[in-house]
């Protein structure tokens, strides 16, 4: 159980968190370049230059351009030189924010107001992770960039990310003049396959990726984790089952003397099933709920490890990690689990010869 618990829990917040990036750009095109893999609407690696721009805002049915530098796994350092891995740093042109963010708002401080500012903005798990407030001071890159705000946010995408004017993030990751995607507005006329397939008419060196195009990308692997995820919950569960079978056959066989006798003074066979019943019952929900606490705990140190994340951070947010749902769900299968596999031996109790169990215990 344990085991289920952690491997599963874990695999599904990732999932999660995927399919989360997919609420990003929703109406709109990303435009990448041609052949790199994506996440949901986020490319990794892939360069245009950043001259595409001008080329699609001369497309009539467009109705917004905006360029984005995105960027995996960099070295982000403060003052005891710690690495941040596994996270990202998003360049966007300033007064473009809302593209990325939406309506998410700042606990305190304010966007960068400049391309040529210095000045960042970042994730509520980056900050709690590393004591920054507004004003800290940070390097990525060997660049000291300053934390103008921190954003109020529940999502794990941006609250992992660091955002900064396009400009400051060319300059830091030395891709002058270059980007790797651009998102595309549609004006009202627009129909979004067309635009995409005249995007990549004309631009030839890019794909022009519409909502539904880039859950097709990501579909397959989202849907061979939940064919994992299954083939997991359903092995470990059947041998909770024969591991219960087991122990439940072996606690009759040492009280038969003691059921037997039970028998012998009056006692139904239906009260001796009810007996072992009850049993398996206790095993499952016990074991299920110790197994709840332990997976739990493995679940948040996978987290940790997987994501260099310290495992305190992910203690306040315990539940989206292992969602309550989830933790019922588990509980009621283990249950079922054992009720089922409280039958054969409570059968076997009950077939006993009595006159046979009683002349050989006494």
């Amino acid at each position: 159980m344990t085991i289920t618990v952690a491997v599963v829990a874990s695999t599904t917040r990732y999932m999660t968190v995927i399919e989360e990036m997919n609420i990003f750009f929703n109406g709109k095109i990303v435009v990448v370049a041609r052949g790199v893999f994506i996440i949901q609407a986020f490319p990794i690696g892939g360069i245009l230059p950043e001259s595409v721009v001008d080329t699609l805002k001369d497309i009539d049915t467009v109705e917004t351009v905006v360029p984005m530098l995105f960027n995996l796994n960099f070295k982000l350092e403060n003052e005891e030189v710690q690495p941040f891995p596994f996270d990202v740093t998003i360049g966007i042109p300033t007064g473009n924010w809302s593209v990325l963010v939406g309506s998410t708002t700042l606990k305190n401080g304010s966007w960068p107001s400049a391309e040529s500012d210095s000045r960042v903005v970042v994730g509520p798990s980056l900050a709690g992770q590393y004591n920054m407030t507004v004003g800290s001071t940070i390097e990525i890159e060997k660049h000291e960039l300053e934390v103008s705000g921190i954003m109020e946010t529940r999502s794990a995408f941006l609250s992992r990310s660091v955002i900064m004017p396009l400009k400051l993030a060319q300059e830091t990751f030395r891709y002058p003049m270059q980007v790797n995607m651009v998102i595309v507005t549609p004006n009202e006329k627009a129909d979004e396959n067309e635009l995409s397939d005249r995007i990549e008419k004309e631009i030839s060196y890019v794909m022009a990726l519409s909502d539904l195009e880039r859950n097709e990308l990501t579909e397959p692997i989202l849907s061979q984790v939940e064919t994992w995820n299954m083939g997991i919950k359903s092995v470990l569960f059947f041998l909770s089952m024969v591991l219960v079978t087991v122990v439940a056959v072996m606690n009759v066989s040492e009280r038969r003397k003691d059921f037997a006798t039970l028998v012998a003074i009056g006692a139904s066979r239906g009260f001796i099933v009810r007996v072992v019943m009850t049993e398996t019952f206790l095993i499952g929900l016990f074991g299920g709920l110790i197994g709840l606490a332990f997976g739990t705990i493995g679940a948040l140190w996978l987290g940790s490890t997987y994501t260099g994340i310290p495992i305190t951070l992910f203690f306040p947010g315990v539940f989206e990690v292992v969602p309550l749902s989830f933790m019922l769900e588990i509980l009621v299968s283990t249950v079922t689990v054992s009720c089922i596999a409280g039958v054969i031996p409570s059968i076997a109790a009950t077939r006993m010869n009595i006159t046979e169990v009683l002349r050989a215990e006494y």
